[in-house]
C-alpha cells in the first residue's frame, strides 16, 4: 500500500502486520520511515481491528489468537503453562509504536516505560483470543522524535486480566541498526541521545 493509504487505514490484517514487521508494508515510504513490528514469534498481535486518532488522542483495538503450541507455553512453566505477563505488556508497547508510525512519526520506536501495571488474571493454552484496548492519552511530535502515552486493558476471552497506566513509546530518528550483525555507529546500546 502507499504511505497515504497507510495513514488513512482504520484496521490492519495479520498479513499487513507481517509486512510491517519485514519493512514491506508501505511501497513509497518517506525517508526516515523505519518503524517495524517485531517479527514472529515476538510479534504479539494478529490483527488491528480499530485505529483512530483525534488531535493528541487516539485508540487502538487489536487481537491475538491464542495458540496451544505457542513457544512460551513450552517453557513458562513446565507443568503450568501460562503466557508471560511481560509479553502482554510488550504487545501494548508494540501497538503504541505502530500508532506513532500510523500518525506519521518518522524513525524507530522504543518502549520508554509504564507507570503502573496490574495483573488480575492469566492467559492459558486453551484460551481463544487476547484483546488489547489502548487509549492514547497523548501523542506529540518533536523535532527528531515523537512520543505517545496510553492506558490499556488486556482481556482474554472477554475477561480483563491486565490494566496498564501511562505506557510510553518514543520514536527516534537515526537510531536504527539496519546493518546488523556488522559493527556500525548504532551497533551498541546505551542511552538514546537524539
Amino acid at each position: 500500500m502507499t504511505y497515504a493509504e497507510f495513514l488513512e487505514r482504520s484496521h490492519f490484517s495479520r498479513d499487513e502486520l507481517l509486512a510491517m514487521a519485514y519493512g514491506r508494508l508501505v511501497s513509497d515510504a518517506p525517508d526516515g520511515f523505519s518503524a517495524r513490528l517485531p517479527t514472529p514469534p515476538m510479534m504479539m498481535v494478529d490483527r488491528i481491528l480499530e485505529i483512530t486518532g483525534d488531535g493528541r488522542r487516539g485508540r487502538i483495538v487489536a487481537e491475538q489468537d491464542v495458540s496451544l503450541d505457542a513457544w512460551f507455553f513450552h517453557c513458562h512453566f513446565l507443568g503450568d503453562p501460562v503466557q508471560p505477563g511481560c509479553l502482554g505488556v510488550d504487545a501494548v508497547w508494540q501497538l503504541i509504536g505502530f500508532y506513532c508510525a500510523w500518525r506519521g512519526a518518522l524513525g524507530t520506536g522504543r518502549a520508554l516505560g509504564c507507570g503502573e501495571i496490574e495483573f488480575s488474571g492469566q492467559i492459558r493454552p486453551h484460551d481463544a483470543v487476547v484483546r488489547y484496548e489502548v487509549d492514547i492519552k497523548r501523542y506529540q511530535e518533536l523535532a527528531d522524535s515523537a512520543i505517545a502515552i496510553g492506558d490499556a486493558r488486556v482481556l482474554v476471552d472477554g475477561s480483563e486480566i491486565y490494566d496498564l497506566k501511562r505506557a510510553k513509546v518514543g520514536v527516534f530518528r537515526g537510531i536504527d541498526y539496519p546493518d546488523y550483525p556488522w559493527p556500525s555507529a548504532n551497533s551498541r546500546g546505551g542511552r538514546i541521545e537524539t
